[in-house]
């Protein structure tokens, strides 16, 4: 007995160690993409598909991840009203943050004014038309396109939000059948654990697709896109910035009584992912996992993360603000305030449109611009050129926005363990990395729970 105690701890630090070793690759091979986009910039161009291959592998995991989240959260809560009372929180949230990061860009973009310099050529004009036949969708056809072809096709496409839906009809009928869905339950959990340690097992590639990702990037636009263009991004960053220290960091302050750098140090791992693949859909699995680690419900973590990453998108709101001013005074028709504010609000309903879209941000630009403005259309070349380096800043602040608004609500639902908070972002729970699961956090319990007295929280165990 006291052999396998001391078997047990010993176990569990080697692994994390393989881990550490692991990030500090990725630091590495981000900076060696980098000089190598500068030193060989067609070679490095080359290198896209390596970035691209890494980030599909963890794209395929989202759904099943997803489904076996919401499916556990739900099928484990007696009353229906509750995860009712989660997405509409959720969703009026999302909707007052959206607004509130077009305000900040509008602001900051006035005072700025960084397109006054430019000139638009032919060639960008062409540029700028390229965007527009994008793959965005129409917000009809996005609602619609919630409802997937057949059951097993949500999975099959990778549509979030179908996902999302499946796993909802699944996990309320699951709730339907009380004790008698505990088996199935417990059939899910396995498959989750499955799936989660597969998804480990994808991040040792992460050094690889980090550096095929970013030389790629560095390569294609180079330091005279960077240039030309420094105070467009200078001004995007810092407005980021303001945003996710500021406002998110006092209503983080105020809610839940958290320091926002605390929060941020516990997500470390995965803004270093999303920096070296300028995508947020990459570290969606591992906030899934990390924020239920934190002791925040299964159920609000299960609904409010997928449904943010197509609604909460803080940082696109900011480059579509920013963006379509800098274009309009490029083009030396800047906007009155009276044009501006209908334009932002239809760009904030056409982004939800475009939610999962590779290059979301300026084909949703692109896409809103020609249907509510399309003179603008013409300068929308001028930011093609950096509008990689942007989508990192962009997917940074709509991870972190996903990441506070999950503790958020939990705080506001009082589906939160604050003293499990507490002791994680202390260091005293270190997260697993090698399952991404706690096997004595409310493991076993959960299949159990539609059984008498299981109406407790999942986030405790």
């Amino acid at each position: 007995m006291t052999s396998a105690a001391d078997t047990a701890p010993a176990a569990p630090k080697a692994k994390r160690d393989r881990t550490h070793y692991l990030y500090i690759a990725v630091i590495i091979a981000v900076a060696l993409g980098i000089a190598v986009g500068l030193a060989a910039p067609d070679f490095a161009v080359e290198l896209k598909p390596i970035g691209t291959g890494f980030v599909n592998l963890i794209k395929m995991m989202i759904s099943p991840i997803i489904f076996c989240t919401i499916v556990l959260g739900i099928g484990s809560v007696r009353k229906a009203t509750k995860v009712g009372a989660v997405g509409g929180i959720a969703l009026g949230y999302f909707l007052v943050m959206s607004l509130v990061a077009l305000g900040i860009g509008l602001v900051v973009g006035n005072i700025l004014e960084p397109g006054t310099s430019l000139a638009v050529t032919d060639a960008v004009k062409e540029a700028g038309h390229a965007q527009v036949d994008a793959e965005a969708k129409g917000t009809t056809e996005f609602l619609l396109g919630i409802i997937p072809t057949t059951l097993v096709s949500a999975f099959t496409e990778g549509e979030v939000l179908q996902t999302l839906l499946i796993a909802l009809l699944a996990g309320f009928a699951l709730q339907a059948m009380g004790p008698a869905g505990a088996p199935i339950l417990r059939g899910v959990e396995h498959i989750q654990r499955l799936v989660f340690r597969v998804l480990a097992m994808i991040m040792w590639a992460a050094p690889i697709g980090a550096f095929g990702a970013i030389a790629a990037v560095t390569g294609s636009a180079g330091l005279d896109a960077l240039k030309s263009l420094a105070v467009l991004m200078l001004g995007f960053y810092v407005t980021c910035v303001l945003f996710v220290f500021v406002v998110l960091g006092v209503l983080l302050r105020v809610v839940s009584g958290l320091n926002i750098l605390t929060l941020f140090k516990y997500l470390g791992r995965e803004f270093l992912l999303i920096l070296s693949t300028s995508s947020s859909e990459s570290a969606l699995p591992r906030l899934i996992a990390k924020m239920e680690h934190l002791g925040v419900s299964k159920p609000v973590v299960g609904i409010t993360v997928p449904t943010g990453y197509s609604f909460n998108l803080d940082g696109t709101m900011i480059y579509m603000t920013m963006a379509s001013l800098f274009i309009a005074d490029a083009m030396g028709t800047p906007m009155s305030i009276g044009e501006q504010i209908p334009l932002l609000l239809f760009l904030l309903v056409a982004s939800k449109g475009a939610a999962g879209v590779t290059g979301a941000g300026l084909a949703t630009l692109a896409g809103g611009l020609q249907s509510h403005k399309p003179a603008l259309v013409d300068g929308i070349g001028l930011i093609v050129g950096i509008d990689r380096f942007m989508s990192e800043a962009r997917a940074l602040t709509n991870f972190a926005g996903n990441a506070v608004a999950t503790v958020l609500i939990g705080t506001w639902t009082k589906e939160i363990d604050k003293e499990r908070v507490n002791d994680v972002l202390a260091g005293r729970v270190p997260f697993d990395e090698t399952t991404l699961l706690d096997d004595g956090h409310g493991g076993e319990t959960r299949a159990e729970v539609p059984e008498p007295g299981g109406d407790k929280e999942l986030a405790r165990a």
